[in-house]
């Protein structure tokens, strides 16, 4: 249990220094209750209430459950900055190292918005690792700038024996080189916003789609059922050739996907890439990324309502986006095999489970 509190150890405390409840408790009490289903920070206070006795085993609470408006303020006040690399020593805990595929993609909060501007919520850039299904980064967008909180989240990162993926708003040269920086590769989706690169992979890579030199057997899940296959071809001249670092090969993908008796047009994908990976290497990579809008966003939005949470006020969305990833992370972890949503049903209704979620840290 100690080491789950040494998490937010170091992370400094915003109030004036006569403040009543100890920040790492407010912080421990928070991450109890967002594991048991808490929504906003009026069900932390009520958490907080119901389950005093069972703080109580490991936590001081000299002056009691902190109310409501307590986690508000601290929330609204904390710096996210400080408070984001509690990913980083939660990795260290349960993912020494850092490998495989690391995915980068955009997520607005729906719910954070200025009054009169619902059109532009807040939008946060998530970075996730695929293998060890964790979130490991999260950088609030300057002005809905996905690029520069890309960019911001990365340098955060070392990427030794990491492939990053990313849509194609981040191929560009700075991202690709900030990658490399870091010790990483990279497949990065290429489209017609890189206009130059985009020609010239079409033109090596189109003359090569009738033989395509791997194809995924079909497969069948939700419904339909789908085939990819990919080419990779050697491409180092492009590299010179427009200025952007590191390109070894191209790839293109084409799935195909039947729905029912309907078949759909076929879906063609160009990539960048880094290192000249086998084609079927190429087809894991371009999957794996994906498990950032399956298995972090749509975990987010569906089982902690986070696009219907609504804080909005100062740091106060920021930091209960990443109290809320700590906790996703905290129930992957969990050896139980259970779903997500079974795992935050028994911890809300189970004391011994909830107490071995706390205290799984090695």
């Amino acid at each position: 249990m100690q080491k789950f509190k040494n998490l937010f150890q170091d992370v400094p405390d915003p109030r004036a220094d006569n403040a009543r409840h100890d920040l790492v408790d407010v912080l421990v009490i928070a991450l109890a209750a967002v594991l048991c289903g808490a929504d906003n920070c009026a069900d932390m206070a009520e958490f907080g209430c119901a389950k005093e006795a069972l703080l109580r085993q490991f936590l001081r609470l000299e002056h009691g459950i902190p109310s409501h408006d307590t986690f508000s303020r601290i929330f609204r006040l904390l710096d996210p900055q400080a408070f984001e690399p509690v990913f980083r020593r939660f990795l260290a805990e349960f993912a020494k190292e850092l490998h495989g595929v690391v995915a980068v993609d955009g997520k607005a909060l729906r719910g954070a918005f200025e009054r009169g501007r619902k059109t532009t919520p807040l939008q946060l850039v998530n970075v996730w690792a695929a293998e060890a299904r964790l979130a490991i980064a999260q950088r609030l967008a300057p002005k809905r700038n996905e690029v520069a909180a890309a960019l911001e989240a990365l340098e955060l990162l070392a990427l030794d024996g990491c492939t990053v993926t990313a849509d194609a708003l981040h191929c560009h040269a700075e991202f690709a080189q900030c990658i490399l920086h870091r010790g990483g590769q990279y497949a990065l989706a290429l489209k017609a916003n890189q206009s130059a690169l985009f020609t010239d992979a079409q033109i090596l890579l189109e003359p090569l789609a009738e033989h395509p030199q791997v194809q995924q057997p079909l497969t069948g899940s939700h419904g339909r059922d789908e085939r990819r296959q990919a080419v990779v071809v050697p491409a180092a001249g492009l590299a010179r050739k427009h200025d952007f670092p590191g390109i070894k090969a191209l790839a293109r993908i084409e799935l195909q996907r039947r729905v029912g008796d309907a078949e759909e047009p076929p879906i063609v994908r160009y990539f960048l890439l880094s290192r000249r990976w086998s084609p079927a290497r190429v087809l894991a990579i371009t999957r794996a990324h994906w498990g950032i809008e399956n298995q972090l966003h749509w975990v987010l939005d569906v089982v902690f309502d986070e696009d219907r949470a609504r804080n909005r006020k100062d740091h106060g969305p920021e930091n209960l986006a990443i109290l809320r990833k700590l906790a996703l992370n905290t129930l992957r972890s969990h050896p139980s095999t259970a779903s997500i949503r079974r795992k935050i049903k028994r911890a809300g209704w189970d004391d011994a489970f909830l107490t071995s979620m706390l205290a799984q840290m090695r």
